[in-house]
């Protein structure tokens, strides 16, 4: 989900001195196994040796007697949080599951729609082709916005793509809201791809942000801010999708509609809060500007040692050379940290649970569970998500994310074997298709307590900027 600057995107960056010993002598670093399990760990980071705190602990024990945690905080980054989160990973939550209640509303608007058109009704497989269409095609859109952000966010900055990205989402939202009245299906499915483009920009360049307008003390629990966001959205899609609500024959359009809400906040609230001062001191070369920006989301006057830490930063990226994806992945002193990065992003991307948001209904029907309770048990699925992604923020720093992803992976496994044999043997009892709902339950619990969170802060892990960056491109989970 805070990590790249634009420009590298397409590239990433060793040193000099480490590329030739790379070349002419493969060299392999003693302790390169040892910095991928380092990312894992709660005690280590890539530059320093296990066993030792990093920094932002050291920072965070020390200030007030009695171990208290100093303010690191203002309410200027409080809000500009919030704003961002809510127009931005709030909006990618809400898409993935407001498509579960109109389900059967929306395909009897594909058959009336198309026989409208073409004069005769559309058969049952093509309903189901276009529906899994529009549904798949959000994620489509997820990948082309993540390309996306090299081309704007090098010229517009963090804020700024964020702002323009709310018209993606202000158009998405009209084009499905008016489907319906248009008599064109073709508008719905097109406006779910524009949406996904919306959330692949916005998981990208969000976290950033975040990321560079917060202290070293607290970056972790803020990055969290773009991942809780996402289970509201989940939620809150599964809530005005109740037939009590939104999820009628006559209004499940307006489901679509809503998503003007929260892109509209963000883009009249956002020019309020100045741009990352990250960007402005290493792009922008606007020093005065980036203090300012660092006193607003900082609350204090004293910023020389966050300006001197972006220019020591800036010293380090000149003596850096830019070497492609493919020479990243054959460099033997990074090689643990990509496999690292590599198997944990497939694991997230392919254990299943986007499945599970977007055909949570067809899954509860399959289980044996009546249609009218469908909507509100597929109410707890957000609310389970919610719960889980709060106990995750609180004891990941005290457990680390090598147990909490480890963990959630095992847990979702043993769970998904649980759910196989429970739909295999609904039949066979009364109790069966409870207990099936559980295991989904518990699936998205471990999902969101261990890979959600700590898939996501890997990334602040890795020993370089470059190298950061350019994993969050190879493996961004949007």
């Amino acid at each position: 989900m805070p990590w790249q600057s634009p420009e590298s995107l397409s590239c990433c960056g060793l040193s000099c001195q480490q590329r030739q010993q790379d070349q002419a002598y493969g060299h392999k670093s003693m302790d390169s196994r040892g910095l991928s399990f380092a990312l894992l760990s709660p005690g280590t980071t890539s530059s320093q040796a296990p066993g030792r705190e990093p920094p932002e602990w050291e920072h965070l024990r020390s200030g007030l007697p009695g171990g208290r945690r100093r303010k690191d905080w203002s309410c200027s980054l409080l809000l500009a949080s919030f704003v961002g989160a809510f127009g931005s990973s709030f909006l990618y939550g809400y898409n993935l599951s407001v498509v579960n209640a109109p389900t059967q509303y929306i395909k009897a608007f594909y058959n009336e729609s198309w026989e409208r058109s073409r004069g005769h009704p559309v058969d049952s497989d093509t309903v189901t082709l276009l529906w899994s269409v529009t549904v798949s095609i959000f994620a489509l859109g997820g990948v082309v916005g993540t390309l996306m952000v090299k081309l704007i966010g090098k010229f517009l900055g963090r804020k700024y793509t964020l702002l323009v990205n709310n018209g993606f989402a202000i158009s998405a939202a009209l084009l499905m809201a008016f489907s319906l009245q248009a008599g064109a299906f073709e508008l719905l499915i097109v406006g779910r791809f524009i949406m996904g483009v919306d959330g692949g920009i916005a998981l990208s360049v969000l976290p950033m942000y975040l990321n560079e307008i917060s202290p070293k003390g607290i970056r972790g629990s803020v990055g969290q801010v773009t991942a809780i966001f996402i289970c509201i959205g989940v939620f809150t899609g599964q809530l005005l999708g109740l037939p009590e609500l939104l999820g009628k024959k006559s209004t499940w359009p307006y489901l679509f509609g809503v998503i003007v809400v929260p892109a509209f906040i963000q883009l009249v609230s956002l020019p309020f809060f100045p741009e990352s001062p990250r960007y402005l001191l290493l792009e922008k070369h606007d020093e005065t500007g980036a203090e300012k920006a660092f006193r607003t989301f900082l609350g204090k006057e004293n910023v020389s040692q966050e300006v001197a830490e972006v220019k020591e930063e800036a010293r380090e990226r000149r003596n850096i050379c830019l070497v492609s994806v493919l020479e990243l992945l054959r460099s033997p002193s990074v090689r643990w940290q990509v496999l690292t990065v590599i198997i944990t992003m497939a694991c997230y991307q392919l254990c299943g649970l986007n499945a599970i948001w977007f055909y949570t209904n067809s899954i509860f029907e399959a289980a044996g569970i009546a249609p009218e309770k469908i909507p509100y048990v597929t109410l707890s699925t957000g609310g389970i998500e919610i719960l889980a992604a709060i106990f995750s923020g609180l004891v990941i720093e005290r457990l680390g994310r090598r147990p909490l992803l480890i963990g959630g992976f095992g847990l979702m496994a043993l769970f998904f074997g649980i759910l196989t044999i429970t739909l295999t043997l609904q039949d066979h009892a009364s109790w069966i298709p409870y207990l099936s709902i559980m295991c989904i339950l518990a699936i998205i619990a471990s999902f969101c307590i261990g890979p959600e969170k700590s898939g996501h802060l890997l990334f602040p892990g890795l020993r370089c900027n470059l190298h950061r960056r350019c994993c969050l491109l190879l493996f961004c989970p949007a």
